[in-house]
């Protein structure tokens, strides 16, 4: 596995975890006991780190732009794991100008089908051919 998927695989399961658990203190607690338990080189973590902090400062404009692609799908109903799949491949394909787009949609639509249900791939590259577009 790649370095970059690796990252993006560790944001993700930072944001499930982080989404699951919100109540119980603070980020900073949050990302400080993740790293402690999830070792990883130094790239890999700050790639993930990069991806974590930039979805979570633009997570309101990020979840806007779900709700405005999701066509019949309100964003509490779509499950945890693809809407924060979504979540990083949009701040990627928003704010990160140095990865192509069709690098962006294939890293989420293989990351859905590992972590996610086997239709979900489907799922999170409708929605990201549709922001793809619009971006």
């Amino acid at each position: 596995m790649g370095q970059r998927r690796q990252s993006r695989e560790l944001a993700l399961q930072f944001l499930y975890g982080y989404g699951m658990n919100r109540r119980e203190g603070s980020l900073e607690e949050a990302i400080t006991d993740f790293w402690n338990s999830n070792r990883a080189p130094e790239g890999v973590r700050q790639f993930a780190a990069d991806l974590i902090d930039g979805t979570l400062e633009n997570l309101d404009r990020i979840d806007n732009i779900i709700r405005e692609n999701a066509t019949n799908w309100k964003l509490d109903r779509i499950a945890l794991v693809d809407k924060n799949i979504l979540r990083l491949a949009i701040y990627e394909l928003i704010y990160r100008d140095d990865i192509p787009p069709a690098v962006t949609i294939n890293e989420a639509v293989e990351i859905a089908k590992k972590f996610s249900t086997p239709r979900s791939g489907k799922f999170v590259n409708g929605i990201l051919d549709k922001v793809k577009i619009s971006a």
